[in-house]
């Protein structure tokens, strides 16, 4: 496995423990970001049922990304898809563009990995990594949702906001 190989391993390895740690923190700025651009946006027959349900979305697609990121989850369990197919079809199914945030995120990772890294510095460098890129793919659904706010889109934004200002500290609330 290439260094930048296992130093990607290690940014979702720590983004997954982050977001386990901080999941109470998440599901708070996740009511509050979403009552917030329900309220900016003044969406049509926007009732409180709608907004519960717009708010277990959200849950729902943290419990996805934190699937996603396990190092250990049911995507590890079935063999492997090749990771370049995988991707394909993930491209493909979400409705935002994240190609180019995917080619940014290696590119970082190849410029901060070395050879012969001692398992703290790829720890260190998954963190460093994190403050650089953020949490893939939350760039690319932020800047979709930005691009033509929708409702459907809605609960992708809402968590992105969540993780990039509670896991990443990067500020990029809604």
């Amino acid at each position: 496995m290439s260094p930048a190989s296992l130093l990607l391993k290690a940014y979702y390895e720590r983004l997954y423990e982050r977001m386990v740690d901080g999941r109470a923190q998440l599901l708070l700025r996740i009511d509050e970001m979403l009552s917030a651009e329900i309220e900016r946006r003044r969406f049509p027959d926007m009732d409180e049922e709608k907004r519960t349900a717009y708010r277990d979305a959200c849950e729902a697609f943290l419990d996805e990304r934190l699937e996603t990121y396990n190092p250990i989850g049911v995507q590890y369990t079935f063999g492997h898809v090749p990771s370049q197919l995988a991707a394909e079809l993930e491209f493909q199914l979400d409705w935002y563009d994240s190609k180019g945030e995917f080619a940014d995120l290696v590119a970082a990772a190849r410029s901060l990995a070395g050879p012969d890294m001692a398992d703290e510095t790829i720890r260190h460098l998954a963190a460093e990594l994190i403050g650089l890129a953020g949490a893939f793919p939350d760039r690319s659904i932020i800047s979709g949702y930005r691009m033509a706010p929708a409702l459907q889109k809605l609960p992708d934004y809402i968590l992105a906001c969540a993780i990039e200002e509670v896991i990443c500290a990067t500020g990029s609330s809604s």
